[in-house]
């Protein structure tokens, strides 16, 4: 019994521990109601923890090809994306990555008739600035379901003379080089990626809209090189649907969607967007296409999806003097028969010794 009440009768201090511990855990519960009310008001995306309700990604719009942005100057960029359902493109953007004082835009509605491509024009920025941002699309069937978010980045052109570094490549899954998963994909692309540039010019046949790509072809050692397909892929482009494929078989790239996020584009045309050496009026013999006329096939071709800036537009980048800092080697890849990256100094103001060289570039973000 002296052993019961022993055990019964508290040690001295005992009820002082007691009481602190019931009001830390008070403490406790208390800041804790607050922190996640706190999180209840930001945005989903930036709450780091999953909702307590989630809408399942199959109800959600898809982001398939990512983000891109071009037409870069030095107060305005274009973001573009591309969605796979009727939806409203939302873009917010910061000069930092933590998105404090972001500023939202409210942008168009993504439609079939764009393929769900949609872009918005980003003014006043500040000149020779990293720019953060992120897409959203808005489900018009259900406004409030939206997409995840896909983020991106881009830097301003400077408004002063400062060392740029910008890569350039051309040629884009042709003459049967395709998205090969087993060798690595695009590799290029990352390559360029991790030099940081401040843009990227291509230079032309970002498609081979005349070149279909096997899932097979046979190396000259007999082994095989496995490229990924679709149906767009399989046969010449002859139709708006084709041409769009086309682009959008590009996006299948885990490289080439990075690298669209974090470097802007400035973009021209070659004839493989068409057909090889294609001219206006001509009427094609080849068998593979039962549409015969150059022209009307380049009509297509001309307007795939959504681009970033109207039909005809050209702009120019202007060089000082070139110093190289490295080049790429022709590999069987995306970007496949060139590469090189370099360092330009651009010069405002003042002459140079070196006569400037206009790249007349029009932004293509394909889809």
């Amino acid at each position: 019994m002296r052993d019961i009440e022993r055990s019964s009768t508290p040690e001295p201090g005992a009820a002082a521990r007691i009481g602190r511990r019931r009001l830390l855990q008070g403490s406790l519960l208390t800041l804790g109601s607050a922190a996640l009310g706190a999180a209840a008001r930001l945005p989903v995306w930036a709450q780091g923890r999953a909702p307590a309700v989630v809408t399942p990604d199959r109800l959600r719009p898809a982001i398939p090809c990512g983000v891109q942005s071009g037409d870069i100057s030095a107060d305005r960029a274009i973001v573009w994306s591309k969605t796979d359902r009727p939806a409203r493109l939302i873009v917010e953007y910061s000069t930092s990555e933590t998105f404090r004082s972001a500023r939202r835009i409210v942008g168009p509605a993504a439609l079939a008739e764009t393929d769900f491509t949609a872009r918005v024009d980003l003014t006043g920025l500040p000149a020779g600035q990293d720019i953060f941002y992120r897409v959203l699309f808005q489900d018009l069937a259900d406004v409030k379901v939206m997409s995840a978010p896909a983020a991106g980045r881009l830097r301003t052109a400077p408004s002063g003379a400062r060392t740029i570094t910008f890569a350039w490549s051309g040629d884009e899954a042709g003459q049967g080089w395709g998205i090969n998963p087993g060798w690595g994909g695009m590799k290029m692309y990352d390559v360029m990626r991790r030099a940081n540039p401040d843009f990227f010019i291509h230079s032309g046949d970002q498609i081979y809209a005349d070149g279909p790509i096997p899932a097979e072809v046979k190396l000259d050692d007999g082994t095989l090189w496995k490229n990924l397909t679709s149906p767009a892929k399989a046969k010449v482009a002859e139709s708006l649907g084709e041409y769009r494929g086309n682009f959008a078989y590009n996006f299948l790239d885990e490289h080439k969607r990075r690298f669209c996020a974090e470097v802007p584009m400035l973009v021209q045309w070659d004839d493989h967007e068409v057909r090889n050496n294609w001219y206006p009026g001509q009427i094609l013999g080849d068998e593979r296409y039962t549409v015969k006329s150059a022209s009307l096939l380049a009509a297509w071709a001309k307007r795939p999806c959504s681009s970033t800036t109207p039909f005809g537009s050209t702009r120019s980048i202007r060089s000082g003097s070139i110093v190289p800092s490295g080049t790429g080697r022709p590999s069987r890849s995306s970007c496949s028969t060139s590469a090189a990256i370099a360092v330009r100094t651009r010069r405002t103001g003042r002459p140079s010794s070196t006569p400037t060289r206009p790249f007349w570039a029009r932004n293509r973000c394909g889809g």
